[in-house]
């Protein structure tokens, strides 16, 4: 069955309007099957350029392509039915002009069946979204430690720690939320930032290392089920040690197949039983 015949996925307009009330249930998802699991249990979806160190093994998100955005988004598109989608715009896809970056979020758009995307950026970034909101493109913002940016920020490490940083990242959540984004990503901020934040924009926050008290909250999937041990935030929680089940499971494979105890003739063809 088609998704239009069993469910509808939740809107754009639902998440906003979900702004102070249940929290927004955000899991990353790359995949189709994995997609398909976090399905029914989330309300949101993101195809985030984390993809670059999970799945590619970069040391960052700066080589992720376009392509490679489209390609795993419309993967987690055909492998979900109610969760809204939404994918990042990668680095160099969208900074240079409000239309260079209409001509990306069209493209995401419209050969994934994606509901929104997600971009990087402060004030800066608002004439962008603003560029974006008026053209039919839902915008997602994000604010805060900002992973594109990380050759400026000399690492991943907290923000807003000092008055100026905690009035600049205020002041570009407040400017986002202005240019007509539907909700925005607040991550790795001192949680006085992010409960600040939350307080004074009319969009839904999504907090990652940021604050209880953010509208909902969204974790790369991997690091909540152990698959990515290279290290952990401290804003992870783990959930499951998939990792450490899938070393044992290889390590009993090939120890099977060593000894000649699989295939055993059971997993066969052509063999005659009895």
């Amino acid at each position: 069955m088609s998704a239009t015949t069993t469910t509808r996925r939740t809107g754009v307009p639902e998440l906003r309007a979900r702004k102070g009330g249940e929290p927004i249930v955000c899991l990353t998802a790359y995949t189709a099957p994995v997609a398909r699991r976090l399905d029914p249990h989330v309300d949101l979806l993101l195809v985030g350029d984390s993809l670059g160190m999970v799945v590619y093994g970069f040391d960052s998100t700066l080589p992720v392509t376009l392509d490679m955005m489209i390609a795993h988004g419309a993967a987690v598109v055909r492998g979900s039915v109610r969760a809204c989608v939404v994918i990042d715009l990668p680095f160099g896809s969208y900074q240079e002009s409000p239309q260079a970056a209409f001509r990306t979020a069209s493209r995401v758009l419209a050969e994934t069946g994606a509901q929104a995307v997600k971009l990087e950026g402060g004030a800066e970034m608002a004439e962008t979204v603003a560029f974006l909101a008026a053209r039919g493109v839902p915008v997602m913002g994000h604010v805060g430690l900002m992973p594109q940016a990380v050759n400026t920020a000399g690492g991943y490490k907290a923000v807003g720690r000092d008055p100026a940083a905690f009035e600049r990242i205020r002041a570009d959540a407040r400017a986002i939320a202005d240019a007509g984004a539907f909700s925005v990503v607040i991550e790795g901020t001192m949680e006085p930032l992010a409960r600040a934040i939350t307080e004074e924009v009319a969009i839904p926050t999504i907090g990652i290392g940021a604050s209880p008290a953010c509208d909902g909250q969204v974790l790369v999937t991997d690091d909540l089920l152990g698959l990515f041990a290279e290290f952990t935030p401290k804003f992870v929680r783990r959930y499951a040690q998939l990792g450490e089940q899938i070393d044992r499971a290889a390590a009993e494979y090939a120890a099977d197949v060593k000894a000649r105890r699989f295939p055993a003739l059971e997993h066969c063809f052509g063999v005659k039983k009895g």
